[in-house]
């Protein structure tokens, strides 16, 4: 019984400290405790949460804007030239 209560209560506190959706955290306290046993209980959400930011960040990235369209567009346009 305590045990799944700290399975349920634990993703809760550990939201309030983090901006992550609590079924990331959850997943990630019953993963780690599957594969790491108790150490993955503390492991589990760690490496969930920083694999999702790192996704997150990778997802937001925008590359800069280019002043020069005219050298993309020939760019694009060697590329698309079939080789002779």
């Amino acid at each position: 019984m305590v045990g799944t209560l700290d399975n349920v209560i634990r993703p809760m506190l550990i939201r309030m400290g983090a901006d992550l959706p609590l079924i990331l955290i959850l997943s990630g306290v019953i993963g780690g405790l599957i594969a790491f046993g108790m150490i993955g209980l503390f492991i589990g959400p760690v490496l969930l949460a920083v694999s999702w930011r790192l996704f997150a960040a990778w997802v937001e990235e925008v590359p800069p804007p280019t002043d020069q369209p005219e050298e993309i567009l020939e760019e694009l346009g060697e590329i698309e030239k079939p080789n002779k």
